[in-house]
C-alpha cells in the first residue's frame, strides 16, 4: 500500500468522488453523477472553509477512495475541538484491501494534528459491514443519531 497517496481533493477529482458516492444502494438513491454542478458548488464551499478537509486516496493516478473530515470547535467537553468523518467511500475494486483502514487512520492522525479531543462519525443503520469496520478500528456505537430532512 506504499503506492497510495492521500491528498486534498481537486475539482478534477469530483467526477470520481461522486461516482464512488453513488456506487452503493443508498448512494444510488440520492446521488446524481450525471449533473456535477451541485457538487462543483459544494466543492467550492468546502475549499473556502479551512475546517473542511475533502481528501482522496490515489493509486497509480486513479482516485480509489475519499472522505471528508470536518473540524468543529466547541464549548462542550471543556472547550474541546472534535472532528467529524463523513462520506467515506472506497472504490468497489479496492474494498477489502485495507484502503478504508488507511483512510480512517489518516483522518484520526489529522484530527490529532488539529488538536481534536474526539473523532466522531455516523453510519447508516443498514450498513452492518461498515459498523463492524468502525468498531474494529476502535470506534464505539455510543450514541443514537437523529436526522431531519429539510
Amino acid at each position: 500500500m506504499s503506492d497510495l497517496d492521500v491528498r486534498s481533493a481537486a475539482l478534477a477529482d469530483i467526477p470520481a468522488v461522486v461516482a464512488m458516492l453513488a456506487d452503493d444502494p443508498l448512494g444510488a438513491q440520492r446521488e446524481s453523477p450525471d449533473d456535477l454542478r451541485p457538487y462543483h458548488a459544494a466543492f467550492r464551499r468546502l475549499a473556502d472553509d479551512p475546517n473542511q478537509h475533502l481528501v482522496v486516496a490515489v493509486r497509480e493516478d486513479r482516485v480509489v477512495g475519499t472522505l471528508q473530515l470536518t473540524i468543529v470547535p466547541g464549548l462542550s467537553r471543556r472547550g474541546a475541538t472534535r472532528s467529524v468523518i463523513e462520506g467515506v467511500r472506497v472504490h468497489a475494486d479496492e474494498r477489502g484491501s485495507g484502503l478504508g483502514t488507511q483512510l480512517i487512520q489518516w483522518a484520526v492522525d489529522e484530527s490529532r494534528r488539529q488538536n481534536c479531543q474526539l473523532v466522531q462519525l455516523t453510519s447508516d443503520v443498514t450498513r452492518t459491514d461498515a459498523r463492524r469496520f468502525y468498531e474494529r478500528l476502535g470506534f464505539s456505537a455510543s450514541h443514537v443519531g437523529f436526522k431531519l430532512t429539510l
